[in-house]
Order: structure tokens, then C-alpha cells, then sequence
């Protein structure tokens, strides 16, 4: 005699089926996303440890890197990159709330804290666009050597100054720039530097109280300060003037520091800014009551993990790029 089974397919409030350990299944697609983009920025993480570990004694410090801040002038060490860090969190707490209340099937209060989420995540995003301005043009500039070493410079009292504050400009130097209207074939070239090698140098031989700092990092973690005689010498191996940053060089150091910088931060911002388009598409549908219908809120759910996800990747890139 034969036996007769029948199955049914678990469900959860909305029809999201259920699947092993009564997950539904897309909050554990979610989980597997999450799981596989963790090991992209552990790649990236790891890579930036190995390289910086190799060049330790010619790294750039950060303190003397991420130092601006927004209507303030002087040096603000980190304290820009912890305002981005608290803006991001705290958007990370009203994703909580935004969650909770959808448990309670509480429309009005779900709306509320998701705005608030995007707004933070807006700031959040805006905030590292300042940044990276900051970084790409660069504050002080410096010199590139023949071996591709780069040399800044100090005042008296020790403290980095700006080519702007000593070059002496030559008045018969004459730069042109081509346009597209002189020739037949036009490829974009690089910027023209502020400054020339020789304006710098005579700068330099100008002002007796400057001297040079190269990008070696003593025992006491600052960088060596050349005394000036070693400084006129050292200044006959600069080639070009490097003004902020790019991705073949940059002002603050070594070279691959800034390509650490716009790729590690780069990929996190796009995570940023997809989980903004999440959040906002979820926004409307909260709005429109297409959950209440659903009589499930899951979906915020699932935007909050993945929301997550974007701040605590954040957290491991401001302690190991920007702290330690």
C-alpha cells in the first residue's frame, strides 16, 4: 500500500518563503551578498596592510593628511573622517528604529527613521566628496627625485609650508596649455604644476629658514627633517612639482597610498550610494502602504542588513586606514 506525502512551502507574513534554519530567502540572499562582498573589502584591507607593512618607514602619517576641516582653518587631525564616522553610524541607529517599527506595523514611524537614514547616508556621502577634493587637490604641494622620492618642505619652527608661501615665480616663464583647436587629434595632458623645479629652488636658496622633509619616518614617527645644507644638496634631484593627488602620484608620499585611498574609499562610497537608492526605493513603497498590503515589513529589514553591512565596513576602513 502506497503512502501519500504532501509538502508545503513554509511561508512568512508577505509569501517570502522560508528556507533552511526558517530563513526566508531573500533575507538570506541578502546574507550571502553580504558574505561575498565581505571578502572584496577584506582584499582590499588586507592588500593596504601587506603594502603599508613593505613601505612602513616612507608611509604617509594620517594626522598630516586628513586635516581639514569644512569653515575652519588649521590642522583638525581626523577629527573630519570622525565627524563622517559618527554621521554614518548614527544613520546606522535609525535604521534600527526603522526596523523595529516595522515589526509593529507602525507606517508613520517606519517613514520617519528611513528618511532619516537617508539623509544621513546623503551627508555621509557629500562629506567624503569634500574629502576627496581635498585630497585630489592637495594643500601644500612637493617635489618628485629622479628616484621617484618626495620631498616637502618646513619652516622654522618645523611645520610643513606651502610651495606658494617661498617659490619665486619667474616672470619670462611662458606655459601654454593646447586645446583641442591645435591640432587634428587632442588627447588631454596633465595639469601644468603652479610652480616649476627652478622657482622652488630658488625659493629655497632664498629663504634660509626652510629646509627639507623627506618622506622617511623617523623612530620618534615623524618624518626627517634634512638639515639645510643637506637640503640644497637634496634639491637637486627633484624633477617635478607634484601638487595633490592622483593615481600615479601624489604630494603626501607613497605613491600607492593614494591609489589605496580612492579605491578602498571609491568602493565603499558606491556601497554608500547603492544602499541610498535601496533605502530610498523603499522609502516610496512605505509611503504608497505597499507593505502594509503585504501585511510585512521584511523589506525594510532586509535594506537595514545590507545597511549595516556599509557601516561596519566603514568602521574596519577608519581603523585601519585613517588610525592605525
Amino acid at each position: 500500500m502506497g503512502a501519500t506525502v504532501t509538502t508545503e512551502a513554509t511561508e512568512v507574513r508577505g509569501g517570502d518563503a522560508r528556507g533552511p534554519l526558517n530563513v526566508g530567502y531573500g533575507k538570506m540572499m541578502m546574507w550571502y551578498f553580504i558574505l561575498s562582498d565581505s571578502l572584496t573589502f577584506c582584499g582590499f584591507l588586507v592588500g593596504y596592510g601587506f603594502t603599508r607593512f613593505k613601505f612602513i618607514d616612507t608611509w604617509p602619517i594620517a594626522d598630516e593628511v586628513f586635516n581639514h576641516f569644512p569653515f575652519l582653518h588649521g590642522d583638525h587631525p581626523m577629527y573630519f573622517v570622525a565627524l563622517m564616522t559618527f554621521i554614518l553610524i548614527f544613520s546606522s541607529v535609525t535604521m534600527v528604529l526603522a526596523v523595529d517599527a516595522g515589526h509593529q506595523m507602525k507606517r508613520k514611524k517606519v517613514a520617519t527613521y528611513m528618511f532619516m537614514t537617508i539623509i544621513g547616508g546623503l551627508v555621509f556621502l557629500g562629506s567624503q566628496a569634500w574629502e576627496w577634493k581635498n585630497f585630489i587637490q592637495g594643500t601644500y604641494g612637493a617635489v618628485e627625485t629622479r628616484g621617484g622620492s618626495i620631498l616637502q618642505f618646513v619652516g622654522a619652527d618645523g611645520k610643513q609650508i606651502a610651495l606658494s608661501d617661498f617659490a619665486i615665480v619667474n616672470p619670462e616663464r611662458i606655459e601654454t596649455t593646447m586645446t583641442r583647436a591645435d591640432g587634428t587629434w587632442f588627447v588631454n595632458g596633465p595639469k601644468i604644476p603652479t610652480y616649476s623645479v627652478a622657482e622652488v629652488k630658488a625659493g629655497l636658496e632664498a629663504n634660509p629658514d626652510i629646509r627639507i622633509r623627506t618622506q622617511k619616518t623617523t623612530d620618534e614617527k615623524h618624518k626627517q627633517i634634512l638639515s639645510r645644507e643637506e637640503s640644497l644638496v637634496r634639491i637637486n634631484d627633484a624633477v617635478m612639482v607634484v601638487e595633490g593627488a592622483n593615481l600615479i602620484r601624489n604630494e603626501y608620499g607613497h605613491k600607492t597610498f593614494g591609489d589605496f585611498f580612492f579605491f578602498i574609499t571609491g568602493f565603499h562610497g558606491f556601497h554608500v550610494f547603492t544602499g541610498i537608492l535601496i533605502n530610498t526605493i523603499i522609502f516610496f513603497n512605505v509611503l504608497l502602504g505597499t507593505y502594509d498590503r503585504r501585511g510585512s515589513y521584511e523589506m525594510v529589514e532586509k535594506g537595514g542588513l545590507y545597511w549595516h553591512f556599509v557601516d561596519l565596513v566603514w568602521v574596519f576602513v577608519f581603523t585601519f586606514f585613517y588610525l592605525v
